[in-house]
């Protein structure tokens, strides 16, 4: 028999997988190195800011979605009030959130301030809600963005192109492109996402600045508002909402209200700034609000005076509409509008990353508390937690899925968790100075900003219960009681792994006898190593065991065990006729551990194969065994690992 000694493992080698990891994403980065790993201000209004601003492409859209079927042309008119009134809110929710950055330094935003106002099991409310946020964000933005790229080719070319149908697979692969450049860490994600949002910013405010100039030089034109395609157009009736109902409004309104979305992301990621991180946050947070209130703003003014009218399946955009219109024909008007729409799309796609940094961090601290699993708390190859990454990647694009990327649809799941996050974040602001003993203004904002959020919320599902946000309604509740289910399991784990035994008379052997059994499945070098491991362990008895289900084979065994040089261990044939081995390796060590003073240590060689295929063409039982054997007091199962892949290297190197 070859000398076992002689298989000793070269130096380990990485598996192909890390491997072609590291191809992928770079060399992996050490936990030192995290503090390298900060953004800028003017980097993090790139990266946190994407989502808030790039809601500007669509929100006033869907306002004018719901208001031109029942308003008819007196709809351009009523978006500016709707619009101001969104606008307020804007200023609510940021005055609230600039206290929310200032006292919680901590990246968590909504939730840790629940957390630490409300206690543990409050804060899953927010955490709930801003979980289904970053999900429904990941999917609104990214189809958001493949409508802008649509729209270019509506109005750019001769015709129709008939590129809708890949709407879907584009929108997806935008998903897992930015899935890839998040798992690669912090700081690339940085770069690679800011520039956009900067480009963005431009381009409104290049299509703000002409149209505002060829609006004073002569006015603006009209889009037709009974071209095909486009949304039914009401009849405009009399009194202050222009034949409106009340209820009509409030739609509107609830759904400008995604306008708002991504306002909370500077608080969710705080702790990717550099210090003084309070500081950072708060002056960001303060541009990204200014930023998108003007963009908001300008977007419906150009609406209301060009009279772009939605498409019922959304295409061209109403941003897309007021660039063509703005820019005008000839070929600086077709760069006005190419310049725009791509802005536009790349904002929207990357806007999209806003809660690939957000949802991490998120459910890494409600992980922490014990409310998620806790393998969410690990940071991955890159120093990313490539666990919550995945995770958003993989529900978002079922949410795509399933709601063929519409954006009209999406939005329906929106602003629910949105503002249940903001209602939060407020009311545990206003509970925190009123402990203080502040009264002052500060409480008295933060109290407003939390009705008028509850209010949102209330409005939003009345409005949109039968468009879709039914399902948010009911996934609220099951989620908030999952996360509690969650953590009873995690204390009632640790309960019962904490009840610890008298430590008296511990360093004293509880067993008169301690035996060792060898499983024997075949004789080759990994039963070998593992009878020489079980010498090492000095025990009363060793013992070889082989349970028989091939009699031939099992004679077979026995035949080439006295053939073996050098061994005095026996070898003892268990007989197995209805071949459930786990049965009878339990009932074995149940017989011979009977009186409670003798030991018993199983060891299981296991032959371990780095090839894929090699490790397809054979079972392994360790694992299975100890299973079967941990409720028995006085046994413990140790698996011996043997390399085969190295031992078969080994042997063609000898091989001349």
């Amino acid at each position: 028999m070859a000398d076992p000694d002689a298989t000793l493992s070269p130096p380990i080698r990485d598996r192909l997988a890390y491997r072609v990891k590291c191809r992928l994403l770079g060399p992996p980065l050490v936990t030192e190195q995290l503090s390298q790993e900060k953004l800028s201000n003017p980097m993090a209004l790139g990266v946190l800011a994407s989502d808030c601003i790039s809601s500007t492409a669509y929100g006033s859209e869907e306002m004018l979605r719901i208001l031109v079927p029942v308003a008819g042309v007196a709809a351009f008119t009523l978006l500016m009030p709707v619009t101001g009134a969104i606008l307020l809110v804007l200023l609510l929710l940021t005055l609230s959130y600039r206290d929310v950055v200032s006292v919680y330094t901590r990246a968590g935003g909504s939730y840790v301030v629940a957390r630490e106002n409300f206690g543990p099991r409050v804060a899953q409310i927010a955490a709930v809600a801003l979980l289904v946020d970053y999900i429904v964000t990941v999917a609104v933005q990214t189809a958001a963005g493949t409508d802008a790229l649509i729209s270019l080719a509506h109005l750019t070319g001769e015709g129709y192109t008939g590129i809708d149908h890949l709407k879907l697979p584009i929108t997806a692969a935008v998903v897992v492109l930015l899935m890839y450049g998040n798992l690669r860490g912090i700081r690339e994600a940085g770069r690679a996402f800011a520039a956009p949002a900067y480009l963005f910013m431009l381009a409104i405010a290049l299509l703000l600045v002409v149209g505002l100039v060829r609006a004073l030089d002569g006015g603006l034109p009209h889009t037709d508002l009974h071209a095909p395609g486009v949304v039914p157009l009401g009849q405009e009736g009399s009194g202050w909402l222009y034949g409106a109902s009340l209820f009509m409004v409030l739609r509107a309104f609830a759904n400008g209200g995604s306008s708002l979305t991504g306002l909370e992301a500077i608080s969710n990621g705080v702790s990717a700034f550099r210090p003084p991180q309070g500081v950072n946050a708060r002056r960001t947070l303060t541009v990204m609000s200014c930023v998108l209130g003007v963009m908001v703003l300008g977007v419906s003014t150009l609406a209301h005076y060009t009279h772009a009218v939605p498409y019922v399946d959304g295409n061209p955009t109403v941003i897309a509409q007021e660039a063509h219109l703005v820019f005008g024909d000839g070929w600086t008007g077709t760069a006005g509008l190419v310049f725009v729409q791509l802005a536009t799309a790349l904002i929207l796609y990357t806007g999209a990353n806003t809660p690939f940094t957000g949802f991490p961090f998120l459910a890494s601290f409600v992980a922490e508390d014990r409310f998620l699993p806790r393998k969410l708390m690990r940071r991955g190859h890159r120093l990313a937690f490539s666990s919550g990454i995945i995770s958003l990647t993989v529900v978002a694009l079922a949410l795509l899925l399933v709601t063929g990327a519409n954006v009209d649809k999406l939005v329906a799941l929106y602003a629910i968790g949105v503002f249940t996050g903001f209602t939060m974040a407020a009311a545990g602001m206003t509970a925190h100075y009123w402990r203080r003993r502040e009264r002052g203004w500060r409480t008295g904002v933060n109290f407003v900003a939390a009705v008028v959020s509850a209010l949102v919320v209330v409005i939003f599902a009345i409005t949109k219960f039968t468009e879709g946000a039914w399902l948010v309604v009911v996934v609220f509740p099951i989620g908030v009681w999952a996360l509690i289910r969650i953590n009873r399991e995690y204390r009632e784990e640790a309960a019962a792994l904490e009840t610890m035994p008298p430590l008296t008379g511990t360093a004293e052997p509880r067993w008169r006898r301690h035996l060792v059994y060898v499983l024997v499945d075949v004789l080759d070098l990994a039963a070998v190593k593992a009878l020489r491991y079980a010498h090492e362990l000095r025990p009363d008895e060793v013992r070889a065991v082989h349970f028989v289900i091939d009699e031939a084979r099992a004679r077979r065994l026995a035949a080439r065990w006295e053939e073996l040089p050098g061994t005095n261990v026996p070898l003892e044939l268990v007989d197995c006729p209805d071949r459930r081995l786990r049965h009878a390796v339990a009932g074995l060590a149940s017989r011979d551990t009977a009186d409670g003073t003798t030991a018993l240590t199983l060891l299981v060689p296991r032959r371990t194969y780095a090839r894929p295929l090699a490790a397809l063409l054979h079972t392994d039982s360790g694992d299975e065994l100890a299973k079967t054997l941990q409720h028995l007091p006085n046994v413990a199962v140790t698996v011996v690992p043997f390399d085969v892949t190295a031992a078969m290297a080994r042997m063609r190197a000898r091989t001349p």
